[in-house]
């Protein structure tokens, strides 16, 4: 009882929610107000959500992408062009990498979707009031998945011959000592090492090398 009182004795944390739904923010209001640390505001629109912003300054902003009017990319863009330090967690029912990384160059300091689990959204808040950034457990294995799939297709783009140069980079030969054992040119290795860096989309040998470890692609070569 004591550890009761003594919650309800220290501010809580107010928590502005952009949400069109409103079935979607009483849920939400009701599971944090639930926590006992937080106070919700509600607000159904990303024009809403720059006034309430303006005049009321909340400590965090819980915002969906997809609403009506300005949607909520663009009120994260403009919310965090005057309120530098307001943390801004992107609550979506979608979880590709473009709405993700799209939401976070605009600004948002996290990402969870609506279908994690109810004690990730408290979690979020709690790790965004200290500073960091957070992706809910979902989002973060869809982007892996995502960028796994991406890399796989670029490196299925390869020619046999730059496949095998690709791999040798990888283990840390040299554009010399792969050309002696295969028996070519430095400068025909060279060739293929600018090619497969420019099909892979990567700058230098360590992204090469990373990407291949990340597909189980650097074992000893003969």
């Amino acid at each position: 009882m004591q550890t009761n009182i003594q919650n309800q004795s220290l501010p809580k944390t107010l928590v502005l929610l952009v949400d069109d739904h409103i079935v979607v923010r009483a849920g939400i209001a009701r599971l944090l107000e639930d926590a006992g640390e937080f106070e919700v505001a509600e607000v159904d629109t990303g024009e809403a959500a720059c006034e309430y912003v303006r005049n009321r300054r909340p400590h965090v902003m819980i915002i969906d992408l997809s609403m009506p009017g300005m949607g909520g990319l663009e009120a994260v863009k403009r919310v965090r062009a005057r309120f530098k330090d307001l943390p801004i967690l992107v609550l979506s029912m979608h979880r590709d990498e473009f709405r993700v990384r799209g939401a976070m160059k605009a600004g948002a300091n996290g990402f969870v979707s609506k279908g994690a689990a109810a004690e990730e959204l408290v979690e979020a808040l709690r790790t965004l009031k200290r500073g960091e950034n957070y992706l809910s457990g979902d989002v973060a294995r869809s982007l892996a998945a995502q960028s796994l799939t991406e890399d796989a297709e670029r490196v299925s783009s390869l020619s046999k011959r730059e496949f095998e140069v690709f791999r040798r980079l990888a283990n840390g030969e040299s554009v010399a000592e792969i050309a002696d054992k295969l028996n070519l040119s430095s400068k025909t290795v060279a060739n293929h090492r600018l090619s497969v860096l420019k099909k892979l989309q990567v700058k230098n040998a360590v992204e090469l090398a990373h990407l291949a470890m990340r597909h189980g692609l650097t074992e000893p070569l003969t």
